[in-house]
Formats: structure tokens, sequence, C-alpha cells
């Protein structure tokens, strides 16, 4: 197939995502573009979710793992089950009593100002690393499987995939993300489906046989026994609960379409169908990357991890059909716009609502909010280009690992602001949030790099989440006295309702 003819279909999918943010960002105001003037209908926020939550890092790391983890990745997915659960049933009840716009705005109802710009930065320093970390590896991919042919450099192909999330998010934000997250969630799972039942067609294989195969390859183990390695199950089930708690009920991109929703029981129902769809499509993924691992040997491919997906479908060793090849790329760009165009869209609003104060600017006309918001907007786009020109001097075998420690170290201060915030009736010294917040990822460093001599034989894995959340909680209560919490009453609580 043609490097030409593929780049006609990429351009043609972007024409089509043009389309659809030009029909529904039409007089879209800041209100619009920050949360969709709670008007999103829910079951297109719970699919769109889908591809939010997966990602061109999913689609390519998850099945290229395989040949390393197995299928113990699903551990986590399971833990990620439990995890949306405390999300739908404590987490979004609390966020609309409180009228939010941005859920960190809790933090400052709650604990303070210093803590509420504390939660919002390390938002921004989280979802600025993961998002253009997953915004590289497929990007690389593109740039390998078609641009280079052409002799376009690395840094223009990604220069061009940002000018095209801005085309179509600068205006609608949110309103305009649910609607081609949509879109572009079923274009993933096409892809998904179709490269699945094409690698069973050219192994000759029923899904029954394929699976017998995988086990007898050591492809398809599940449950780590070890409760010493870092695969061990009930490290990753419990790992896998706090992420989903972390990364979505304390992020501000995940939340910021459920929030869209008008109702609360509405946006509920989104995160239970979210939490159970994913399960369903990451089983997909492991099968397909056992398939991958499988079919890879028999026309004498070598690839591994990130490589072996795209080697297989592209490769011409493997002699899949052309109409296999696009649903890929159209997949991958599929997956990689869903985590993209949301993240940029949940910085800005970050930014602009939680460091600017535009919510509380009452001096500010609404042009001049829409002209700082456009150029915070470009502002996240330029610093999106340069992270990832750093990622690709780093260039990293397996992403999706190194996304889930960055996880670990930046969304660990989020999960102890929230948790003593929920949990406790406790105030905190405000000034010292920030000091605490820093420190305790910079602890969870040194546990990490000296684990061995500090631990012996007890690896730490992905729980290093939830022990950067505890020393982020203890520390917390440290710096606390047991007066009332800032803006409640005592008979309201930590979960007072107070409107911004």
């Amino acid at each position: 197939m043609t490097q030409s003819l593929l780049l006609g279909f990429v351009f043609g999918y972007f024409v089509l995502l043009l389309g659809v943010a030009w029909f529904t960002s039409r007089r879209a105001d800041n209100e619009a573009f920050f949360i969709g003037s709670r008007s999103s209908p829910w079951p297109l926020v719970a699919f769109g979710m889908v591809g939010t939550s997966l990602s061109g890092v999913t689609f390519i790391s998850v099945p290229g793992a395989v040949g390393i983890t197995q299928f113990t990745y699903l551990q986590i997915v399971l833990g990620h089950v439990l995890g949306y659960m405390v999300v739908a049933f404590v987490l979004l009840p609390l966020y609309y009593r409180h009228g939010l716009t941005s859920i960190y705005g809790y933090l400052q109802q709650r604990l303070g100002p210093h803590s509420y710009k504390t939660g919002a930065a390390f938002f921004i320093a989280s979802r600025t690393l993961g998002a253009t970390a997953r915004l590289y590896l497929v990007v690389k991919i593109l740039q390998d499987s078609i641009l280079s042919s052409f002799g376009v450099p690395f840094w223009l192909t990604a220069a061009v995939i940002l000018l095209m999330i801005l085309l179509y998010t600068v205006e609608g934000g949110v309103r305009t993300i649910v609607f081609t997250d949509t879109l572009q969630t079923a274009g993933m799972l096409l892809g998904l489906g179709v490269c699945t039942w094409f690698l069973l067609d050219k192994l000759d294989l029923s899904v029954a046989q394929s699976l017998v195969q995988m086990r007898d390859q050591g492809l398809s183990t599940v449950f780590g026994t070890d409760p010493q390695a870092k695969s061990w199950w009930l490290k990753q089930i419990v790992a896998g609960a706090f992420i989903a708690i972390a990364m979505t009920g304390m992020d501000q991109e995940m939340m910021q379409k459920s929030i869209s929703v008008r109702r609360v029981a509405d946006s509920q129902k989104n995160i239970v169908v979210l939490a159970f769809v994913l399960l369903a499509v990451v089983s997909v993924f492991l099968y397909l990357g056992g398939l991958l691992h499988l079919f890879a040997p028999t026309v004498g491919l070598q690839a591994t991890g990130d490589r072996i997906f795209p080697a297989v479908v592209l490769g011409p060793e493997a002699g899949l059909p052309v109409a296999v090849q696009v649903l890929f790329i159209i997949a991958l760009i599929s997956a990689l716009f869903p985590s993209a165009d949301g993240a940029l869209t949940a910085l800005t609003s970050s930014f602009c609502i939680d460091m600017l104060g535009m919510k509380e600017r009452a001096d500010w006309s609404e042009a001049r909010r829409v002209r700082i918001r456009r150029t915070v907007h470009l502002g996240f786009a330029a610093l999106f280009m340069a992270l990832v020109m750093g990622f690709k001097a780093l260039d990293d075998p397996s992403m999706i690992g190194l996304i889930l420690k960055i996880a670990a170290f930046t969304y660990g201060p989020l999960l102890g602001l929230f948790a003593f915030g929920v949990l406790t009736r406790r105030a905190v010294h405000d000034r010292w949030v920030p000091l605490v917040a820093v420190a305790s990822p910079v602890l969870c460093w040194l546990i990490d790099v000296y684990q061995r001599q500090l631990l012996g034989d007890w690896q730490v894995g992905l729980e290093l989440l939830v022990v950067n959340g505890a020393i982020t909680f203890a520390g917390l209560w440290l710096v606390s006295s047991p007066a009332a919490p800032v803006g409640s009453s005592p008979r309201s609580g930590p979960a007072a309702t107070i409107k911004r």
C-alpha cells in the first residue's frame, strides 16, 4: 500500500473532524468551552470517554506488552472497575453539590487557597506529561509508517498534528470534543475489531484454539501469584482501583466531561457504563496482543513491545489487505486525538479557572475572557510540542509503563489532598500544603530508587501511587488541627455545599 494513499485517508478523516467541530462550536461561549453548558448527552460522554481513557498508548502498548507481562494488565483494569464505583458514588455527588466548574475548587472550599492552587498545579503537570507521552507514541508511528518516506521531519509531523487538534478544539472545547470523541472512539474500536478478526483468519484458528495456543506459549497468564513481585494480583488490583480514582475522579479532563452532563444520576450512569466497557475493550486488546505474538513468528517478524502491532499490520511480511491497513491508521489517529484534545481543553480550563481566577474576574468582559482562553490554549499547544520533542530524545520502548509511573508520582498528592478533605474534618495550615505535596513525591522517588536496600525482595510497583497519597495524607495531618474546616459550619462538615 502506498504512503500517499494512507496520507489521503488521514487528511480525509481530519476534514471530517473539522466538519463536526464547525457544526458543534457555533455560538460557543466560555461556559460551552469549559463544561459544555452542562447539557452533554450522557451516552455520548460515556462512549467518548472510552477513547479518552484508552488513548494511543493502550492501542499500541497494551498488545505489545503481552510478550513480557502476558495478560496481567487485566488485574489493573479489574481494579479500575472498583475505583470507578468510588468515583461515581462518592466523588461525583460531591462535585455536583458544590456546583463546580473546576473540581479543584473543592480543595479551596474545604482546605484553602494554597491547597486549591497546589491541586490544580499537580493536575497541570501530570496531565501535560501524560498527554505528551501519549501524543509522542502515535506521532512516532505515523512518522515511521507514512511521513518519513516523504522526507518530512519528525518535528513537522508533530507540529501539523497539534495544529489539527488546535483547529477543532480552540472554539468549542468540551462541547465539540464530546462529539468528536464519540466519532473517534467508534473508529478506534472498529480498527481493533477488524485487526483482531483478520489475524485470527490469517492464523486459521478459532477463538478457543488461539487461547489454547496462547496458554501453551505462556502468553495468557492473568493473575500474578508471587506476593513479593510487582505483578502480584492484590498489588495490581489495589493499584488499579486507586489509579482510577486519581486519574479519573481527581482529573479535570475526565471530570470536565462528566460534570458537563445535566444531572448527577446521568453522570453516574456514564462512569458505571465506562467501567464495564473498558473492562471488555481492554480484554480484547490483550487478546489481540496474544494474536500478534502468535502471528509475528510465522512471518519472520522480530518486532517486540510498542513496535509489534504496526510492524504486523503495515509490514509487507503479513500481507494484510489495504482496507485493514487503512483502518489501522484511522484507529490509531482515533486513539490519539481523544486523549490529546481532551487534555489540551482541560489544561486550558484548569489554568484559566484555577490559576487565573477567570470565574471570579467580574471586571473582565466576555471578549477578553475568550481572548485569554485562546492564548492559554495556544500556549499549552506550544508546550506539548516542546515535550513531544523531549520524549523523542528519551524514546522509551514501552510508553505505558512510563505513563503509569509518571501518574504514580504526580497524582499521589492529589489523592492525598482529596482523601484528607473528604475523610477528615481537620483544618490544615494552608500555607504548608504546597511543601507537603512536593515532599511526598520526592520521598516516593527515594523509595523507588532504593527499594532493594529498604525493602529487600519486596518490589514496589504501581502501588507507589497509594504510598504517595498516604504520605501526603500523613503530612497534611501533621500540619492540621481539629478546628472546623475552611468554609464549613460545625453542622455541615467537609461536604458542605458552597457554590463557587
